[in-house]
């Protein structure tokens, strides 16, 4: 099967696929599936009670395609990455993006910072997480022994899941610090399993992308959506750890092919549309329902009172006179007498309800690459080469070229401009903030419970208990 037919299959399979609709011939891999959904815990995982059931499912593409695409609906609709409980509003909350209106309890911990270890989203975000890991496994280590795969289909199978692997660790790393590094499904290992020092996650991650790129034919953007994880995307990631790593050179060298890949979409207005040329990644939604994103679902405000968020006035402020991102990417609504106005994202605006497929969550975009390599540039002793990278995001938003000269002024320039331009999207803010040493001095003054602890969040109190090597727990809590 050529790279063009394989493409035009996937996408046929996919757009034909939720975790609703498995055709006939995926019944067995729905047994399979049900092992991995019915673990709340990655520690917590029984072993395979059928391996001729495994060894079947990986025997056939499609059934190989739809625990794929388990995966991704997985990190749609459920745990961190997106979903109702996903990094953009709590993390947005935790931060100083959104302000938070609900009821809830584990989010009110979470915006007022008095998190406990028995905090429902903290169980959720890593025992989710680690579910899809263990999935990810078991498709590497299925895909890889099949007997009946070609090599393309192996190679294109497991480099996808090496990197959901590497994507999902490196998340977990940048929330609670030292984690798991899970690369089995064997649950004696486990359940007994140990921590590691967040770098080395992080270069574990590196790893997982490095062997997933090598594994990735040399093909062009696909068209007609982003959705398949690629060479592309496993850059993307990869010039976000190396960044995070401090190295600048690589940093700048692959986000510099990224940015020559991917070009930024001119209108702002289109840059959230699954059809924009500057999407690395997205999750497809669903093909009945939703059709679209959950961004839009939970922050657009359709009544006053009744909203359970809205974006802070600290951020609304940072916007420059003119800067068209607060007038294409912000909306309001007052209530009934007019008297109270809130503002809330409108990156994403069709609503849960609308019938036609417009937006796709968008993971990774060119934008992100630009600053990340005005970053790497700056760091590199490269003036001119930072500022020219600023002012394409800023020229863009209908801005005129940064005034910064020097080294601090462009990397205020640099962080101000990835608040802006990033703005409730996967908890960039939070991440710049923890990295850059600024998170004190900023929601110090902002969050009056606010403890330097707060840095990395609590390992679910539930896995220390199951498991001890997990222990210590993270300071603060």
């Amino acid at each position: 099967m050529t790279q063009i037919e394989h493409k035009k299959h996937r996408e046929r399979f996919h757009s034909e696929s939720t975790t609703t609709h498995i055709s006939a011939r995926c019944t067995l891999l729905v047994v399979l599936l049900a092992l991995l959904n019915g673990c709340t815990n990655f520690v917590e995982v029984d072993p395979p009670k059928n391996t001729l059931v495994s060894e079947t499912v990986f025997d056939d593409p499609a059934t190989v395609e739809s625990a794929l695409a388990n995966l991704y609906h997985g990190m749609r609709e459920q745990g961190m990455v997106s979903g109702a409980n996903g990094l953009t509003p709590v993390i947005g909350i935790y931060a100083d993006e959104l302000d938070y209106y609900g009821f809830n309890a584990d989010h009110s911990q979470l915006y007022q910072h008095n998190v406990l270890a028995a905090n429902g989203i903290m169980a959720e975000w890593w025992g989710q997480a680690y579910q899809l890991i263990y999935g990810a496994n078991d498709i590497i280590n299925g895909a890889s022994t099949s007997g009946q795969l070609s090599m393309e289909e192996k190679n294109l199978y497991v480099g996808q899941a090496l990197f959901v692997r590497a994507y999902l660790h490196s998340l977990l790393a940048n929330l609670f610090g030292d984690i798991p590094y899970v690369t089995t499904t064997d649950y004696v290992e486990n359940n007994s399993i140990s921590r590691l020092a967040r770098a080395t996650a992080q270069e574990k991650s590196i790893m997982d992308l490095e062997e997933a790129l090598a594994l990735f034919e040399d093909a062009g953007p696909e068209t007609g959506g982003r959705i398949y994880p690629d060479r592309y995307v496993a850059m993307a990631l990869l010039s976000r750890l190396y960044l995070h790593l401090g190295n600048w050179e690589k940093a700048e060298t692959v986000a510099t092919q990224l940015i020559n890949a991917f070009p930024l979409e001119a209108d702002l207005a289109g840059v959230f549309l699954k059809s924009s040329p500057e999407t690395i990644w997205e999750l497809k939604a669903d093909a009945e329902f939703p059709r679209n994103t959950r961004e839009a679902e939970q922050l657009i405000i359709q009544a006053v009172p009744g909203q359970t968020y809205a974006l802070t006035e600290d951020l609304l402020e940072a916007f420059e006179p003119g800067d068209q991102r607060s007038i294409q990417w912000i909306g309001s609504i007052s209530d009934s007498d007019n008297t109270v106005t809130l503002y809330y994202p409108s990156k994403y605006r069709a609503g849960i309800n609308e019938t036609e497929s417009l937006e796709y969550s968008i993971l990774f975009r060119s934008a992100e690459q630009v600053l990340i390599r005005a970053e790497a540039r700056l760091r590199r002793g490269d003036i001119t080469g930072a500022q020219a990278d600023i002012n394409a995001i800023r020229n863009r938003a209908g801005l005129s070229n940064t005034t910064a000269t020097t080294e601090n002024a462009l990397m205020d320039a640099i962080l101000k401009e990835r608040r802006l331009e990033l703005f409730t999207e996967q908890g960039h803010r939070w991440f710049d903030l923890a990295r850059t040493g600024r998170a004190d001095e900023v929601l110090g003054n902002l969050k009056p419970n606010w403890q330097s602890t707060d840095l990395l969040l609590p390992i679910p109190e539930n896995e220390l208990e199951t498991n001890p090597n997990l222990l210590p727990q993270n300071p603060g809590y």
